[in-house]
């Protein structure tokens, strides 16, 4: 079964009772049980609900898995992947990363007596040096957010001891461009928020591995800290999912145009996207990846400071936090994605006051580019 077919019918078939063709949205709390312990399968719906399962097995099947543990949000899915940790465990985490991401390490789970080295992943030579005899987890985005860094999977799994989980945050790729689990990681995770949901309309995510044990631990977390999607969100990012290919060819060329008009502008001084050549790890994201995504980030030739005035002029792109649905977004990260980052952590990484990141959406690209060139028009 291919990826189309996988995200329309795995986890979707009629539903017994009824012949519903598509799943329904089971609203229950509770289920009736014959005797204590005698019931079909559900008892609480914070431990287990029907319309969760089926999306559980969809998106599993779209990373060739065998397991997904849903949640409600993505960085609840990222919260369950770090319980697995005790205190005293050592994390490599990139340096570059979505800012929400590095306050739960920096701010949070540091509290707990977990460790986080942060490096450029994309070096396996700093992988190595950095690597303890406590290291038990390695956490990275390929491509990495926001400045769309490409880290090799076989690399940090051949370069990592085999005591330690390798996680990818999947998010920016999707299951539909890259599967990071055939590339040797543990674990994959997603917020299905962003291009899996697809449309800005319900908040999620999800959890994804091979590993029978990993997958206990983190739906034994799943069910005891109980951050889990209601019915309707989950019915909501199956929805979604179900158009993931389509809308994910739509969106990378989209990106690569916007892209390559970008580039060649004279008023924009760097433009960071895997599917240029000009990109520095081009050559990798084209073996590690079957297509490049459609977010883009680049920096004007304009003061720092002018280029939130740029965010918050253009028509079709709009001004907000998030990316991947269906319609395009201009953030600014260091004030928006990445702001609970010190300035001086963010500088450091890349993350400037003049960098700008775009979620191509599936517009019409001739209107994308000529809002672009309007609003360029006026720097």
């Amino acid at each position: 079964m291919r990826f189309s077919t996988r995200a329309i019918h795995v986890g979707q078939e009629a539903d017994p009772t009824t012949g519903a063709t598509i799943v329904p949205i089971y609203q229950t709390s509770t289920y009736t049980q014959e005797a204590v312990g005698r019931h079909k399968g559900f008892d609480y719906s914070r431990t287990v609900n029907p319309t969760r399962v089926a999306l559980e097995r969809q998106l599993a099947a779209l990373e060739n898995a065998e397991y997904g543990s849903a949640f409600g949000s993505g960085m609840a899915a990222t919260s369950a992947v770090l319980n697995l940790l005790s205190a005293g465990d050592h994390v490599v985490a990139s340096d570059d990363m979505y800012g929400g991401t590095y306050r739960l390490f920096s701010r949070v789970l540091s509290r707990y007596a977990i460790d986080f080295t942060y490096i450029d992943l994309s070096d396996s030579d700093e992988l190595r040096a950095a690597l303890r005899p406590q290291t038990r987890l390695v956490w990275l985005e390929t491509p990495t957010n926001p400045l769309l860094k490409i880290v090799d999977i076989a690399a940090v799994r051949a370069a990592a001891p085999r005591s330690a989980l390798i996680a990818v945050d999947n998010t920016f790729a999707t299951p539909y461009f890259q599967q990071p689990l055939a590339l040797g990681a543990d674990i994959v995770v997603h917020s299905t928020t962003k291009y899996i949901g697809g449309h800005s309309d319900a908040v999620g995510g999800i959890a994804i591995t091979n590993d029978a044990a990993v997958h206990e631990q983190i739906k034994f977390h799943q069910n005891s800290v109980g951050g889990v999607p209601g019915p309707f969100d989950a019915w909501l990012v199956m929805r979604g999912a179900k158009t993931l290919a389509l809308r994910m060819q739509q969106h990378e060329r989209n990106a690569l145009a916007v892209a390559q008009y970008l580039e060649k502008h004279p008023k924009v001084e760097r433009v960071s996207y895997p599917g240029l050549p000009a990109h520095p790890q081009h050559v990798l994201a084209k073996r590690q990846m079957r297509g490049f995504g459609g977010i883009v980030s680049f920096t004007l030739r304009v003061p720092e400071e002018r280029a939130m005035a740029f965010a918050a002029g253009l028509r079709y792109f709009s001004l907000a936090e998030s990316l991947g649905g269906v319609e395009s977004l201009i953030c600014h990260p260091a004030r928006m994605t990445h702001a609970s980052m010190p300035k001086e952590d963010r500088e450091r990484r890349g993350v400037t006051d003049g960098l700008l990141r775009l979620s191509v959406g599936i517009e019409d690209i001739e209107d994308l580019l000529e809002d672009l060139q309007a609003a360029l028009d006026r720097f």
